[in-house]
C-alpha cells in the first residue's frame, strides 16, 4: 500500500532499521535515531542496487516520487542511476573549480610560454591587470554561470570612468579567456560573441612625435639641460640613439649590453615581435651606457625605478619627463623616438627601407625572407646607427647654436 504524509509523520523507530514500502521500487528506511531516507530499489544489468533519493522531510513524499520517476526514466534509457548522480556531482565540482578567474590565471600563464605568439613581459603585466579588475566582479563565477550581460555590466564599470580604451581591451582579453574554456572543454560558447559594438569606441590617437630636423635638434638640446633624475636623463639621451620601444628600454638589463661588441641584445620575451633584436650601439650609445651604469650599477636593471632597484623604472617615466620639458603628449611621447629616426633615417635617402625596418624591429611575416633580411643588413645597420648618431649630434649643436641662452624660446622647466 502507497505511504502517505500522515503515515511517514507517525512512524517511530524501533531497535533495528526497517523499511516502509511505497510503490515501483521506492521505499522509506527508518534509522534508529529516527532518521528517515528514501531509498529506490532497482535493478540493472541482473544486480540490485539502491539509489539514495533524500532525507524526509527534506525531500517530501511528492518529491521522493518524482526522482523516482526521473531515475526510472534513466533505466528506461539504459543508464544507471548511482553512476549517473556520482557523474553530475563530478561535473558541478569541476565547473565550480572552473570560475572565470582560475581560468583567466591559467589562460595568463599559457600566454607568457606560448612560442613565439607569447606575451612580452609588459604585454603579459597590462593583460593580467586587465583581468584581475574583472575579476572583481565575475572572477568567483563558474564560466558556465556567465552570461553576455555579466561581462557587459563588469567591463562598463571601466568605460563608466572614462577609461574607453582599457574597456575594450578588457572586453578582448575576456572573450580570450571563455575561447580558451571553449578550447579545453570547460564552455560550450564564447558569451562575449555577440557584444560587438556595445562600448563605445575610443578616439584613435598617434604617438606625439618630432620629424622636422630642427625641432629635433632643439629637442635633444633641451634634454641636455634636463634637471630632473639622473637616470631619467639617461634615458631621455639614450632613446633617440637606439630608437627601441619603451617598454624594451626600461626594461634593459645589463647582461643584455656587451661594450666589448658594442651591441645590446633584447631578449625575444621582451620584444613585441616575440623575437631577440640586435641594436648596435654606436660609440655615443656606448658612451650615455657607460655614465648610465655609475648611476645603476653594472647588474640588474640599467633603468632602475627610483623606489626600488628590482622593478624598470614606470612606462610614464619618460612622459613624464618630456612633460617636465614643456612638450605635451600631442608633441612628443616617449614611443616619438621611433617615429623621429623612422622618417629622417627614411628622408636622408642613405640607407635601404629594408634596413631600417629591421632597426626599427618591424616584423616580418616572411620567415625567410626575415632571415635573409637579418643578414644582409647588418653591416648596413651597423653603419647606420653610427652615422644616426653623428647625426644627432650635429642636430643638438645646430640648435645650441641657434639658442646661447640655457633655455630654449617655447621651452619651460617645470
Amino acid at each position: 500500500m502507497p505511504l502517505s504524509d500522515v503515515v511517514i509523520r507517525n512512524a517511530k523507530p524501533r531497535e533495528k532499521p526497517f523499511k516502509m514500502g511505497d510503490s515501483l521500487g521506492l521505499f522509506l528506511l527508518v534509522q534508529p535515531s529516527g532518521g528517515k531516507l528514501w531509498r529506490l530499489k532497482y535493478r540493472i544489468n541482473g544486480r540490485e542496487k539502491k539509489f539514495a533519493l533524500g532525507v524526509y522531510p527534506d525531500v517530501s513524499l511528492s518529491d521522493a516520487r518524482r526522482r523516482r520517476d526521473e531515475a526510472r526514466r534513466l533505466l528506461a534509457d539504459g543508464k544507471d542511476p548511482s553512476i549517473e548522480k556520482q557523474r553530475e556531482k563530478t561535473r558541478s565540482r569541476i565547473e565550480a573549480n572552473n570560475t572565470f578567474g582560475a581560468i583567466a590565471e591559467e589562460y595568463c600563464r599559457k600566454r607568457r610560454r606560448d612560442g613565439e605568439k607569447a606575451w612580452a613581459t609588459s604585454t603579459a603585466t597590462r593583460s593580467e591587470y586587465l583581468l584581475s579588475q574583472l575579476a572583481i566582479s565575475i572572477g568567483r563565477v563558474p564560466v558556465a554561470e556567465i552570461g553576455p550581460a555579466d561581462v557587459l555590466a563588469a567591463v562598463r564599470k571601466m568605460e563608466d570612468k572614462g577609461n574607453l580604451e582599457s574597456a575594450r581591451r578588457t572586453l578582448q582579453l575576456a572573450s580570450s579567456v571563455f575561447r580558451y574554456a571553449v578550447a579545453t572543454v570547460r564552455l560550450t560558447s564564447d558569451p562575449t560573441r555577440d557584444l560587438r559594438g556595445a562600448l563605445i569606441s575610443p578616439k584613435v590617437t598617434h604617438y606625439g612625435a618630432i620629424t622636422d630636423p630642427a625641432k629635433a635638434g632643439e629637442l635633444l638640446f633641451a634634454i641636455d639641460g634636463y634637471d630632473g633624475h639622473g637616470v631619467t636623463k639617461l634615458a631621455l639621451q639614450i632613446s633617440p640613439h637606439v630608437f627601441v620601444r619603451p617598454g624594451e628600454l626600461r626594461q634593459a638589463q645589463w647582461g643584455e649590453i656587451d661594450f666589448a661588441s658594442a651591441l645590446w641584445t633584447i631578449p625575444a620575451e621582451k620584444t613585441k615581435m616575440r623575437k631577440p633584436h640586435h641594436v648596435p650601439l654606436s660609440g655615443q650609445a656606448v658612451e650615455l651606457f657607460r655614465s648610465l651604469q655609475s648611476l645603476s650599477g653594472t647588474s640588474g636593471y640599467a633603468f632602475p625605478s627610483i623606489r626600488t632597484r628590482k622593478r624598470p623604472m614606470s612606462d610614464n617615466t619618460l612622459n613624464a619627463a618630456l612633460r617636465r620639458l614643456g612638450y605635451s603628449s600631442d608633441e612628443m611621447t616617449g614611443h616619438g623616438f621611433r617615429a623621429m629616426a623612422s622618417t629622417l633615417l627614411n628622408e636622408s635617402g642613405l640607407w635601404s627601407p629594408d634596413a631600417i625596418e629591421r632597426a626599427l624591429a618591424h616584423g616580418d611575416s616572411d620567415k625567410v625572407r626575415a632571415a635573409y633580411h637579418r643578414g644582409a643588413h647588418w653591416k648596413e645597420r651597423l653603419k647606420m646607427a653610427q652615422w644616426w648618431s653623428d647625426y644627432l649630434d650635429g642636430l643638438r649643436k645646430e640648435a645650441q647654436s641657434r639658442t646661447p641662452s640655457t633655455r630654449l624660446e617655447g621651452i619651460q622647466y617645470r
